[in-house]
């Protein structure tokens, strides 16, 4: 079953001409070059491309973690939330508390910060695992309470750079499925970045393919492919082998 989000009038993130130059003068190195693109509310979008091509930049210009050279980032006022491929926890916090960061940092009451992070635990399936600590947790455990973390900052738009890239394949499939869960019971919107093109095909309504460096927008490929993908494996795979060789053609013109 497909999710289906009525678009509004404003985008949930448009980039305009967007450049990003890091150092200067001689020793300056371009990360991206020109970027256009807008992303609707509600819209999964994944980015690919090969190693050092700018993807990772473009999410923390998104997140107002960094800004651009030059070029236009607008989000209109809506709350970005950033995961990362390490989750990141504190080991001596249990999986609440370091849910509850985001709270605490909003000077969240603290019943009422306790309560919403176990709410926010039982939504990515670990309320039973809420008292216990990193070290106890499996790496995928570990990466649900990272997601339930960037939930708890109350985001319009999750932007999540390879955050399933170190886990093996069968604790990476669950996590799709939790996460295209909470994203159609959330609506929110999503940028998601992978090296994995299969992975982008299973979970985005467009895969944007950039360029080597400095990143351009190489290509884009509409998902049109009915949810659940996994039913779908045929259609999927013919799309993935499509973006596997434009990426290959695409590396080798870089």
């Amino acid at each position: 079953m497909t999710a289906v989000f009525e678009k509004t009038a404003s985008p949930a993130a448009r980039l305009v001409d967007v450049r990003k130059t890091h150092g200067a003068g001689r020793s300056s190195v371009t990360a991206l070059d020109g970027i256009s693109l807008t992303v609707d509310v509600g819209e999964f979008i994944c980015v690919v491309g090969a190693s050092g091509c700018g993807k990772s930049t473009l999410l923390s210009l998104v997140a107002g973690l960094d800004q651009p050279t030059s070029g236009v980032i607008d989000v209109a006022g809506r709350r970005v939330a950033m995961m990362f491929q390490e989750p990141a926890l504190f080991p001596w916090l249990t999986a609440a508390r370091n849910t509850e960061l985001p709270l605490r940092a909003r000077q969240t009451p603290r019943e009422t910060r306790r309560r919403r992070a176990q709410e926010l635990l039982n939504t990515v399936g670990l309320g039973e695992f809420a008292d216990k600590r990193p070290h106890q947790l499996s790496g995928g455990m570990r990466q649900r309470v990272a997601l339930a973390r960037a939930l708890a900052q109350e985001a319009d738009m999750l932007v999540m750079d390879e955050p399933f890239g170190a886990l093996d394949a069968i604790t990476r499939d669950l996590l799709h499925e939790e996460l295209e869960r909470i994203w159609r019971e959330r609506r929110l919107t999503i940028l998601f970045v992978t090296h994995n093109v299969r992975e982008a095909v299973r979970l985005g309504d467009r895969v944007i393919l950039l360029s080597n460096r400095p990143g351009r927008v190489a290509a884009e490929f509409p998902v049109a492919i009915e949810r659940p993908r996994q039913a779908h494996p045929r259609e999927s795979a013919e799309l993935a082998a499509e973006i596997i060789d434009r990426l290959h053609r695409v590396s080798s013109d870089g």
